[in-house]
């Protein structure tokens, strides 16, 4: 019965399987399932008083119509303090990044990867082109956004999304960092801004840009109830823009798109703001001591986090689907492997934040998984040849199919140099203006010879190579003359003009790059202190304030 349970995760190509799928294949009794430390939910909200509440009006709840979109967006934007013609509900957030990307992405996204995989599969489905800007496990996962901006305007692309706090990582930028980014990319035609998991970041008083985004053109803020209020079953959650763009997305929603469940749910909390208020507390605190508790465990590497999960990597030798496997069937303990998210591999796992009778239970199975006497850490037998928790081999599927030659032709060219997985931008200062392109991607310790020594004079002549030689970074080098130079040298796009800024691309794009090297970290990942929790009132739209 369990290699039954455990090929669920194998017949699941971009998320975990449901609760109710391994209670089927499990055979286990309603409510008797393993310990969920998968599903981001607040395991405090709603109250046992509110479960009860809703049980007693069960009947009522699926046998009735439930009340249009707009009476339920209405009573939400009352309890928020927001104009209800910025706001757009959805069934779940899924179904407002269906019609972002339907509606509002014509031509290309650019997504920091890893992140929430309905961000760069939905647009591949409709045919757009995704340019996913790597975060580097040397800098944390942290998002540069000052690199970011130099990689969407290298690569021309026309919408932006950032997630903050970011999944599966947590990490977390600053509301300053973010508006001053987001004027950056006024030029753009979409900045969506997901701040699914905010309401668990305690970095700020007031870490939301929704204010900022009514009054800005081309901005969208995405939220989540069910992940906040830990019931993802229902399927809600609410988009904020200005009127024009919360308009286009809202006229296209079905006029009952949210349930019963959810109209009930949303009338019921009004009432019950400091209950809430006090299960993102609890969260806040359960985080930090569930971060304690696994730093402990020797070879973990746990990352900072503002969400309600922790992103952590296993330590060497271990590899995550036998973890998760193990942990499923000897202790009954449900883990995120991450291997098939987009810029992640099987070496990492994201654990939802619970309480602390929950969490001993997750050290105690991981200490006997890893380190157990006679076992050692968790390895995988020989390779089954799917692949399927393969995280670098999904970025290389997904560059190659969205972004020219993609990561092959990089790792070739790039093997002799002993910097794999790094291809050159253009030169720095061949841009002018806000079209910086991104810095050459030269290999630590590889000398780069003088501009002179590699750039022929004019008329652009061919330069032969004498005989096989490392070439220091696999780029194209820009000259001044306006007609790209033939390289024999592997180079699989022409550079621009020295003095050109780089214009939308026509046609293919060239291969994603990653950002070179490490980041720099530009900005704090979160702190840690406690906000002190809200005696009444609900928290406002900016996620710790309070209504009145």
């Amino acid at each position: 019965m369990s290699g039954n349970v455990t090929s669920l995760f194998r017949s699941t190509a971009a998320h975990s399987p449901s609760m109710a799928a391994l209670a089927r294949e499990s055979g286990e009794a309603a409510g008797a399932g393993p310990v969920d430390f998968c599903i981001p939910c607040n395991p405090y909200f709603p109250t046992p008083a509110m479960f009860d509440e809703l049980a007693g009006r069960l009947r009522d709840i699926i046998t009735y119509y439930p009340s249009s979109a707009d009476t339920i967006t209405a009573e939400l934007c009352g309890l928020l303090q927001l104009p209800p013609q910025c706001v757009a509900m959805g069934n779940g957030s899924t179904e407002l990044i269906t019609w972002i990307d339907h509606l509002l992405v014509r031509e290309s996204l650019a997504v920091p990867v890893p992140t929430f995989g309905r961000w760069t599969d939905q647009p591949m489905e409709t045919g757009k082109r995704v340019d996913m800007f790597p975060l580097q496990e040397a800098g944390g996962f942290a998002l540069d956004l000052a690199r970011y901006a130099e990689f969407v305007r290298a690569r021309g692309t026309r919408a932006v999304v950032v997630c903050n706090p970011n999944n599966p990582d947590g990490g977390y930028l600053h509301k300053q960092a973010l508006v001053q980014f987001m004027d950056a990319m006024a030029d753009r035609d979409l900045v969506v801004i997901d701040e699914s998991f905010l309401e668990f970041a305690d970095a700020e008083a007031e870490p939301s840009v929704i204010q900022e985004a009514m009054l800005r053109p081309n901005v969208v803020v995405l939220r989540s109830l069910g992940k906040n209020f830990g019931l993802h079953g229902i399927r809600f959650g609410y988009l904020v823009a200005n009127p024009a763009l919360a308009g286009r997305v809202r006229a296209m929603l079905p006029k009952w798109n949210l349930n019963s469940f959810a109209e009930h749910v949303v009338f019921m909390l009004r009432d019950h703001g400091p209950e809430y208020a006090r299960s993102l507390h609890q969260v806040r605190r359960d985080r930090l001591e569930m971060a304690a508790q696994l730093s402990a465990l020797p070879g973990l590497t746990v990352y900072p986090s503002q969400g309600n999960f922790l992103f952590v990597r296993l330590p060497v030798g271990a590899e995550g689907t036998a973890v998760r496997d193990r942990m499923l069937t000897e202790h009954r303990v449900l883990v995120r492997e991450c291997g098939n998210k987009i810029g992640s591999s099987s070496r990492f796992l994201r654990l939802v934040v619970r309480p602390q009778a929950d969490v001993r239970r997750l050290v105690s199975g991981l200490e006997q998984v890893l380190y157990g006497a006679g076992r050692g850490a968790a390895v995988p037998g020989p390779a089954t040849g799917t692949g399927y928790s393969s995280g670098t081999a999904a970025v290389d599927r997904l560059m190659y199919e969205t972004n020219g030659s993609g990561m092959r032709a990089i790792t070739a060219q790039t093997a002799g140099a002993g910097a794999p997985g790094l291809a050159a931008a253009p030169s720095p200062g061949t841009g002018t203006g806000t079209g910086v392109p991104l810095p050459a991607a030269v290999p630590v310790g590889v000398p780069v010879a003088p501009a002179a020594a590699t750039v022929p004079a004019p008329p652009p002549v061919p330069q032969p190579v004498p005989g096989p030689q490392p070439v220091p970074y696999p780029g194209p080098v820009p000259v001044p003359h306006p007609a790209p130079v033939p390289q024999p040298a592997p180079a699989p796009v022409p550079a621009p003009a020295a003095a050109a800024a780089y214009p939308p691309p026509v046609g293919p794009t060239p291969p994603g790059v990653p950002a070179r090297g490490g980041l720099t970290a530009a900005q704090v990942r979160g702190t840690n202190g406690l906000e002190s929790v809200p005696a009444t009132g609900w928290p406002n739209a900016a996620g710790m304030g309070r209504a009145g």
